[in-house]
């Protein structure tokens, strides 16, 4: 099944899949989001599972085995723009041995297409097994995850069956029993009076920038950062406020002043005063994502991830306070309330009990700070696919993961399936 499996993998990576509105009857999030889910639909209807497409192509679901109950896995096919410095083909596959490691290249095979494959091959080898299904396995596929805005979610969570419990395939094994509140505020300033005349750095807000270029007395000024998720913004170099730190220096103004002093180099939150932590899911995080000229304002967006134990209200709350003597308007653009489950409960013990059986690495669930599926629907559980020890590229330039660890997660997720039949 291996050649097949990248094949499959292949054509579903050549398809450039980022989501934009649309008023295309049959693609409400562009075309390259209704090809790529025509596609996982078409590959599922030919592997003998049941297929729906749902609310117009909002999104659609494949699904194996009877019963009332339902497994449910929650994937996304489409991914974040490309960014810049690929040295791969961005939208394809590309196998290639990089310093003695056989990679697997190319936008969304870790996040989320690689995971979505790789649980649909799970399924098919779970069919062909003859293994009696007891409970239904459906796999939904989501085409807006990306964005944050998910219709397609909401659409479904109004008008079709809930899974009893299941996993998104979205994230790091081992399990993930608490995810962090996310909260995105949009941060406007007039252009007149900033003290540049142009200024663009990001794509998304849950990217680490890494590019970004102003104008400012008629000269250009650029930098260039490191990508990384906006999760995990540490990991990243962000181009726009080491741009604006340089400005700062040498062409001091409004906007410059404003972002040098409330969030200098720094992603902890500590300049605007938000910083904060609790013992369950550690410390808050903040990627500034985004900054362009919308019209006649600075439109700057943030994406802060809070602890479980805290409120994203009082987090914007403090950040408006601090924004408002630079004449900067906040406005929360989205709150999503943090997601915490019990980490002894059967399904987190169910899967645990796989990976540790795979791996015999003993180390426990954990809380993260990236969002996925699991906030849109109870009982769901984030799991893998990257493993503690694996290089993390969703989101960045060059994408890839390792061949091993695509085989290994393959089989735990097969594993997992049949012991979620077994769940009393």
């Amino acid at each position: 099944m291996e050649d097949k499996f990248y094949d499959s993998l292949a054509g579903l990576l050549s398809i450039k899949s980022v989501a934009v509105d649309s008023d295309k009857e049959g693609a409400p999030f562009g075309d390259g989001c209704r090809e790529a889910l025509d596609y996982m639909l078409g590959l599922c209807d030919s592997f003998g599972f049941r297929t729906k497409k749902i609310g117009g192509g909002l999104m659609g679901y494949a699904e194996i085995g009877e019963g009332d109950e339902i497994i449910g896995i929650l994937a996304h096919l489409d991914v974040v723009p490309e960014g810049s410095g690929w040295e791969y083909p961005c939208f394809g596959l590309t196998r290639a041995t990089v310093d003695g490691e056989k990679r697997v290249y190319g936008r969304g095979v870790s996040d989320d297409k690689g995971p979505a494959m790789m649980c649909v091959y799970a399924m098919k080898e779970l069919l062909d097994s003859g293994v009696k299904l007891n409970r239904r396995i459906r796999i939904l596929f989501g085409l807006t995850e990306e964005r944050g805005e998910w219709y397609d979610m909401n659409y479904y969570r109004e008008h079709e069956e809930l899974p009893t419990f299941g996993i998104t395939p979205d994230a790091s094994f081992p399990a993930v029993y608490g995810e962090k509140g996310i909260l995105i505020l949009k941060l406007s300033m007039p252009l007149e009076g900033s003290g540049v005349e142009t200024v663009a750095g990001g794509t998304a807000h849950n990217m680490v920038p890494d590019h970004c270029e102003a104008v400012v007395g008629g000269k250009r000024f650029e930098a260039t950062g490191k990508s990384a998720h906006g999760s995990l913004p540490q990991k990243g170099v962000n181009a726009v406020l080491k741009l604006f730190s340089e400005i700062g220096k040498t062409a001091p103004g409004k906007l410059s002043g404003f972002i040098t002093e409330k969030f200098g180099e720094t992603c902890d939150g500590s300049l605007i005063g938000c910083a904060m932590s609790d013992e369950q899911s550690g410390v808050l995080t903040l990627n500034f994502g985004v900054i362009e000229v919308v019209g006649e304002n600075i439109e700057m967006t943030i994406d802060i991830r809070y602890p479980v134990t805290k409120k994203g209200s009082d987090v914007a709350a403090i950040i408006a306070k601090k924004c408002e003597p630079y004449g900067v308007s906040v406005k929360v653009d989205e709150d999503k309330a943090p997601v915490y489950m019990d980490k002894n409960g059967p399904l987190i013990r169910a899967l645990m009990d796989v990976y540790r059986e795979e791996t015999g690495d003993a180390r426990e669930a954990f809380v993260m700070g990236g969002g996925t599926y699991a906030r849109a629907m109870k009982g769901i559980v984030a799991f893998g696919p990257l493993f503690p020890d694996s290089p993390e590229t969703e989101h960045q330039k060059n994408e890839y993961m390792l061949e091993s660890d695509i085989e290994r997660a393959r089989r735990i997720y097969s594993k997992a399936l049949r012991h979620m039949l077994e769940i009393k």
